[in-house]
């Protein structure tokens, strides 16, 4: 089957002057995708490059990376999930395309994902945040078990993107910054990205993401990669970070 994968315009406010999104990768022998904002070694190729600051800027798919987009077009989960994710972008107002973005870098599409700081499933959401949103645990599962669900936790993902979206109005880049970060990071620098390496690379990470996601019309003259119909089976993308890392408080 044939994608065509048009030019993509960025109009986008991220880190300095100088800043590219690009994007290296590369999928392993084990079929765990990696995802990086630095060439790491050798095994990254170029995924996707652009200059975030440039609205006349293009998105280019690697030729070498055929991989990747497989991985993160065609991933099994994403059929699976696509009800939950456009009814929660509906209840929510937030763009399914978004949340597909987000999801990929948060758990590579992994339901029982869990991060060293205890954020959980799907959307990775912290605990906190949930009990935040009003779950809490009973006799029969715990919150965190509550939150493990598939629906449940989309639902909470997306409604706290609407929280950010809404306290940062057209600023998807203090979004992203807040959902890693925690919205007080973002304050705590008077409303800009904080300086933390992680949060920086994962604002560019999903960004460059959420662009493969939004629907495209086939166009003459566009690049076009044919992917096979084998898929990952729940396998974890991995984002690697050059530098130090957030804090450990992942969400406010």
């Amino acid at each position: 089957m044939r994608i065509a994968w048009r030019v993509l315009a960025l109009s986008l406010s991220l880190i300095s002057a100088s800043a590219q999104a690009s994007i290296y990768g590369y999928v392993d022998e084990q079929g765990v995708a990696h995802l990086a904002t630095e060439k790491i070694d050798s095994r990254y190729k170029l995924f996707s490059r652009g200059n975030a600051l440039q609205a006349s800027s293009s998105l280019e798919i690697g030729a070498e990376t055929p991989e990747l987009l497989r991985y993160l077009s065609k991933h099994p989960n994403l059929k699976k999930f696509e009800p939950l994710l456009k009814a929660a972008g509906n209840e929510f107002a937030v763009d399914s395309a978004l949340l597909k973005a987000v999801m990929a870098a948060e758990s590579g599409f992994k339901p029982d994902a869990i991060s060293a700081k205890g954020a959980i499933g799907l959307m990775q959401v912290m605990p906190t945040t949930a009990e935040r949103y009003g779950l809490r645990g009973d006799k029969q599962k715990t919150l965190e078990q509550k939150l493990a669900d598939p629906e449940t936790n989309i639902r909470l993902g997306a409604r706290y993107l609407r929280d950010l979206q809404r306290m940062f109005p057209n600023q998807q880049d203090l979004v992203l910054a807040s959902y890693n970060a925690g919205e007080g990071a973002v304050q705590q620098y008077n409303n800009t990205i904080p300086p933390y390496p992680e949060t920086r690379s994962y604002v560019k990470l999903v960004t460059q993401i959420y662009q493969l996601y939004q629907p495209r019309a086939p166009t003459t003259g566009l690049q076009t990669i044919r992917l096979s119909s084998a898929g990952s089976t729940g396998r974890r993308l991995y984002m690697t970070i050059p530098g130090q890392t957030a804090p450990e408080a992942r969400l406010d």
